[in-house]
């Protein structure tokens, strides 16, 4: 029998509180470990509970998330993950709690839907985001052919930086070769290109390289 995933939630609204409970308590999987309703002494009370992951708002009273976030640095032996829930899809404040060490954003629209996927994804290392942020930063890389800035020792091509941005949204590689029409064998070609010259190991040391390097014009 493996291990529950123990879930803390913050939120200062008690309906959306229950409302998650409800949900989580479904899956035998989970185990609710507390809850919050402002970002008060959070990192102490989610540390003492042992819980494997914070799900936790952006806007809350007396402390915020961001607020939390930045209060991470004083704590070097973190091992939960944050999944941000917010009201806003700003992309912006995608990148920014994004850069703070969250894992994963939900927007309270998707949560409901999206808040087991969420869980399980980063608690297996993975970086998420709903439906509803993927489109919007789907939304901003097609409309945008602005020059990216990479370190003076990194040169990409134009078609390298396209695969790139494609693998930090999450797409496959068959669904990368049928939006540029190329074959699967060259989409992971380029895929290995990629991680020898950014020096990752992995398709998540990808996303992480092009969502904290501004890749995706958030």
């Amino acid at each position: 029998m493996t291990d529950k995933i123990k879930v803390y939630l913050a939120d200062d609204h008690q309906m959306l509180i229950e409302g998650m409970k409800a949900v989580l308590n479904t899956y035998l999987d989970f185990e609710i470990v507390g809850f919050s309703l402002n970002g008060v002494n959070l990192i102490e009370k989610v540390l003492a509970t042992n819980a494997d992951v914070l799900i936790m708002d952006i806007s809350m009273p007396e402390k915020d998330g961001l607020a939390v976030l930045r209060e991470l640095s004083q704590f070097p032996n973190i091992t939960f993950k944050i999944i941000v829930l917010s009201s806003y899809d700003d992309l912006k404040l995608v990148r920014e709690v994004m850069q703070l060490g969250a894992r994963g954003y939900l927007t309270k629209q998707c949560v409901g839907e999206n808040i087991i996927e969420s869980i399980l994804e980063v608690q297996n290392d993975e970086e998420y985001f709903c439906k509803i942020i993927r489109d919007k930063i789907f939304e901003a890389f097609t409309k945008s052919h602005t020059e990216i800035n990479l370190d003076e020792n990194i040169s990409l091509t134009e078609r390298e930086q396209v695969i790139l941005k494609l693998i930090a949204l999450e797409y496959s590689g068959k669904e990368i070769s049928e939006k540029l029409f190329i074959s699967v064998n060259t989409v992971e070609t380029h895929r290995k290109n990629l991680l020898k010259k950014l020096n990752v190991k992995s398709s998540i040391g990808l996303a992480k390289y092009a969502i904290k390097n501004n890749f995706l014009n958030l």
